[in-house]
């Protein structure tokens, strides 16, 4: 009962402080903040968590009243606890704060660095921790943008499972609705080209033709992606048709196109569902 009442009030402190540092009242931007507490309380980094709300298990003057406040019915009375019990009612309780405190600010840090305000743990999806058979989010190694801000950011990451490394690249397969959003993706950066050129005085055929020397075609023929990178090559016969496999999987252009595993928290959105983490087999008893 004193470490749920501890974590009660460690809850409440590290939204009040959120608010100062994540919050309406923080000053500047708050993703980077965000982003390195994360990664402070993943390190045990001192520098960062020395700044977070804190129950002090050495100060005494407090006890009393918070163990009148969060004793249950039928406990003994606090005349009659030992010291001992006395340090284990004040551990308990300040235990319980700290925890909670820790939760509920990773918890606050995640809203902020989600792309749709999950505060789910994405930990799992770190690019360092992508492996073979596992999921991740991914991009091109094109896409990083820099946003208002200044900070580089990923407009779009798409999720999926990634199934090979090819000269250092990811290779990922994604559901059909992941791959419609890559072909578009692509047709939506044809045409940004494409604005940017005619803003210039680049039109007509000269137009077209830059434009399919610096990004191939891609569009969905019914269940297969045609890709056309003719112009990009030079080759006539750099055309693909691209289908799903037996689980109805695409690789879109994996060991063609430059891929990257991509943090969650790095996209402005993700396209397709944000995978939870594979469930690891259990250590051999020794």
């Amino acid at each position: 009962a004193l470490r749920a009442a501890g974590a009660t009030a460690g809850r409440a402190a590290a939204q009040w402080w959120a608010q100062e540092t994540l919050g309406g009242r923080a000053v500047g931007g708050v993703r980077p903040a965000a982003l390195q507490i994360l990664d402070a309380l993943d390190d045990g980094d001192p520098a960062v968590l020395d700044g977070l709300p804190t129950a002090d298990p050495y100060f005494l003057g407090d006890d009393q009243a918070r163990y009148a406040e969060a004793a249950p019915p039928g406990g003994p009375a606090w005349q009659e606890l030992t010291a001992h019990r006395v340090d284990e009612a004040r551990w308990a309780w300040c235990g319980g704060f700290d925890d909670a405190v820790t939760d509920e600010v990773a918890r606050q840090c995640r809203i902020v660095l989600h792309p749709t305000g999950d505060d789910r743990d994405l930990s799992h999806l770190h690019p360092d921790r992508v492996r073979p058979g596992g999921p991740g989010v991914f991009a091109g190694d094109w896409a990083w943008t820099p946003n208002a801000d200044g900070e580089m950011r990923v407009p779009v990451g798409f999720a999926g499972t990634l199934v090979d490394n090819w000269n250092g690249w990811a290779v990922f397969t994604c559901t059909r609705q992941v791959a419609e959003a890559i072909v578009a993706d692509q047709q939506a950066a044809r045409g940004r080209y494409r604005k940017h050129l005619a803003a210039h005085g680049v039109a007509g055929v000269q137009q077209d033709r830059m434009v399919d020397e610096s990004m191939a075609r891609m569009r969905f023929d019914g269940d297969v992606i045609d890709v056309d990178e003719t112009r990009v090559h030079g080759d006539p016969d750099a055309v693909d048709r691209i289908t799903a496999g037996a689980d109805g999987r695409y690789t879109v252009m994996g060991r063609s196109w430059t891929w990257i595993a991509v943090h969650p928290y790095d996209c402005d959105r993700i396209t397709g569902d944000i995978p939870d983490p594979v469930e690891q087999p259990p250590t051999p008893a020794a």
